[in-house]
């Protein structure tokens, strides 16, 4: 496994494992704590572990969180998604810079996204599971809600969104979630 920094997003990385394959189909190793202590992050930090299931179109985001934010471990595990990473952090370099890969099953590359991040991803797949590993409990009076197609971000979701929640669909602006997450 190996751990490549993110360009566009200070702070964040992939992490590309080396699947092996035969004819019963793959094994890989999805987390290593050493590899993640070698980029400076404590692989300890990591407490609670969730999955979800979309079908192709659904889009889900974009999702951060207020506080002391939540750092976060993402990788689809079947099928494809196309992911999306914005740098929210007032202080970083790369404040406002947004970044977007398409994971999948076939590769198991999980993606680092740092605290203060706005996250999101839409199903590319008839079906795709999405892990998520995150370093804080999660406290839903804390989150925070950015419209997936505000015109700043720019976001170019590559399918018609088919379905998303509630919260998603009346998602302010980011100039207003962002108001919003400063008071």
């Amino acid at each position: 496994m190996k751990a490549t920094q993110v360009p566009a997003i200070d702070g964040a990385y992939l992490f590309e494992p080396t699947p092996y394959g035969d004819e019963r189909g793959f094994f890989c190793r999805t987390f290593d704590a050493d590899v993640v202590r070698s980029v400076g992050l404590d692989p300890n930090a990591f407490v609670q572990d969730s999955v979800s299931r979309s079908v192709r179109g659904v889009l889900r985001g974009m999702h951060l969180r207020t506080g002391a934010g939540e750092a976060k471990l993402v990788r689809c595990s079947y099928g494809s998604i196309f992911d999306v990473v914005v740098d929210l952090r007032p202080n970083s370099p790369t404040y406002r810079n947004v970044a977007f890969f398409e994971l999948s099953g076939e590769t198991q590359v999980t993606l680092y996204v740092p605290a203060g991040c706005a996250h999101g991803f839409q199903a590319l797949t008839e079906t795709a599971d999405t892990s998520y590993r995150i370093d804080r409990p999660h406290d839903p009076a804390e989150d925070v809600t950015i419209a997936f197609d505000d015109p700043e971000l720019a976001i170019p979701w590559p399918l018609t969104a088919t379905s998303m929640s509630q919260r998603d669909r009346e998602a302010p602006s980011l100039s207003e979630a962002l108001k919003r997450k400063e008071s």
